[in-house]
């Protein structure tokens, strides 16, 4: 069981579960369950994404496109793999290099080396967007 600032959260491997607590100010949360998950036991994944801006990411899909020469109307979304799309680790390189002059942004290579998805490349981009301007 982990607990902060008054609000518990209670995993257990056929339930997820919040239990019922008051924290002044900020919520009141009942009880929740998701008992037809059936996990087994340390097998739950948690993944966070903050969504890009819908421009943002028509714009990566567009240097994708351009980078891989693919055909404008090929699929490129959100989900699209790079190595799916037929990109081979150079072609990432001058994916994000194109990603950084046409946004003016800098992309640390531990960072480049964490993007698999078109969708990962525009919600970094929206970080690092933001980091700038602040």
């Amino acid at each position: 069981m982990a607990s902060s600032a008054g609000i518990s959260l209670k995993l257990s491997p056929l339930s997820t579960s919040f239990k019922q607590n008051q924290v002044p100010g900020i919520c009141n949360v009942n009880s929740v369950r998701f008992p037809s998950l059936g996990m087994q036991p340390g097998s739950m994944r948690l993944r966070v994404s903050c969504a890009a801006k819908p421009e943002t990411l028509e714009k990566v899909c567009g240097i994708v496109r351009k980078q891989l020469a693919l055909p404008e109307d090929s699929s490129v979304n959100g989900e699209s793999k790079f190595a799916a799309l037929g990109a081979d680790s150079l072609d990432t390189v001058e994916i994000v290099m194109g990603l950084e002059e046409e946004f003016g942004i800098s992309v640390e290579e531990d960072s480049a080396q964490h993007i698999a998805t078109v969708q990962d490349a525009a919600d970094l981009i929206e970080k690092l967007v933001e980091q700038k301007s602040a």
